[in-house]
């Protein structure tokens, strides 16, 4: 199996329903924080930042990667 060409089907899946799956990480969001409310803050982070995954926005999803789309440890 190509992993690129899986790649490339999955970014353009997501380009053409990115809001679809927006709206699918808020819900998951909501009912995350229905159960472990005490921590909202944290599941709108990281919501947050699986949504800058999806628009790639450095500044919030790829922010926290450091050096791991190359290979390289962060820790």
């Amino acid at each position: 199996m190509d992993f690129g060409k899986m790649a490339n089907k999955a970014k353009d899946a997501l380009g053409q329903h990115g809001d679809k799956v927006s709206d699918g990480i808020d819900k998951a969001a909501d009912m995350a924080k229905s159960k472990f409310g005490d921590k909202a803050d944290k599941i709108d982070d990281v919501a947050d930042k699986a949504k800058g995954f999806l628009g790639g926005d450095s500044n919030r999803g790829d922010a926290d990667r450091g050096d791991a789309d190359r290979g390289e440890s962060n820790k």
